[in-house]
């Protein structure tokens, strides 16, 4: 894992697959917002404990949204710090068993749908843990932090701004890196990006909440996937995607939505089907699945 301290009031911490934060100085209140995926408690708490000192422990998780490389450690951090995990209401259904996401779908075109083949579909269970965040937009324990509603990439999907620095912390509604190819994926050259394609399964909604974010015109970026951005190119960038947001041309949910309600899915598309690329066998691609492979089988 990687530690980067962005403002005196934020720290990202990078993973192989994503990133999470601490908002708020050392020697005060604060909160981590997202987990990455299981069986990274330990070194997110001994990071923790790095930054705020050896007995630190928040004031509450926050969760962009639930999917597994974001909320996989949620959980085990909870019990052990003894706290609450705040998401959306949208997202309770698939934080509590109830339901599963909407598939992944492979078929949507570019490098990360191909790998995605390799990726697990799982949920995580965050019982009486869980609280929803409060309707009015405030942020728990963090003072003049707002939430914003981001949903396509996942139903419950928020983004959390800081209007005072012009911090952003998009979770997937937005990435700093170009999943979509092979070469953004290895190098990890920062550019502001649509949100991964395999998992979002409205894009209709995925390209209002990259408007949502443009508004925003955000000075830092801290994206659940590449490396965080600052500077006036950061709104510069949101609005350059926002103005041609690349939705696939094909897929699952090119055309139409899965729908989704507090219950969980409702209306599923019908699955196209999916015969393996011949560019399974490219050299390019055959790495980076092995690759995929041996980092989540750690």
């Amino acid at each position: 894992m990687s530690f980067i301290e962005l403002t005196p009031n934020l720290a990202s911490l990078r993973t192989t697959i994503a990133n999470l934060y601490f908002v708020g100085a050392p020697g005060g209140p604060w909160v981590l917002v997202d987990t990455v995926t299981p069986g990274n408690a330990a070194r997110i708490r001994a990071a923790a404990a790095k930054r705020f000192g050896p007995d630190a422990r928040p004031a509450a998780i926050l969760m962009t949204h639930g999917h597994y490389d974001h909320a996989g450690s949620a959980l085990e951090l909870a019990e052990g710090w003894d706290v609450y995990i705040y998401a959306h209401r949208l997202e309770r259904p698939f934080l509590t068993g109830r339901s599963a996401y909407p598939p992944k779908d492979p078929t949507a075109g570019g490098a990360m749908a191909f790998l995605s083949r390799f990726f697990p579909s799982t949920t995580v269970n965050l019982g009486g843990r869980l609280r929803d965040l409060p309707e009015n937009g405030e942020v728990p324990a963090l003072t003049g932090w707002q939430w914003h509603f981001t949903p396509g990439h996942a139903p419950g999907h928020v983004a959390f701004f800081d209007p005072r620095e012009a911090i952003l912390l998009s979770g997937d509604a937005c990435v700093t890196m170009d999943l979509d190819l092979a070469a953004g994926i290895i190098s990890e050259a920062p550019r502001i990006s649509r949100p991964p394609a395999p998992f979002t399964y409205d894009w209709d909604q995925a390209h209002e909440s990259v408007k949502l974010l443009a508004r925003l015109r955000p000075v830092v970026l801290g994206a659940g996937h590449g490396k965080p951005m600052r500077g006036a190119g950061v709104a510069d960038g949101l609005e350059s995607l926002a103005r041609d947001f690349p939705r696939p041309a094909h897929g699952r949910y090119s055309v139409e939505p899965a729908r989704v309600d507090e219950n969980g899915i409702v209306y599923l598309p019908p699955a196209p089907s999916d015969p393996l690329p011949k560019i399974a066998g490219a050299v390019g691609l055959a790495a980076l699945a092995l690759a995929a492979v041996a980092v989540l089988s750690r």
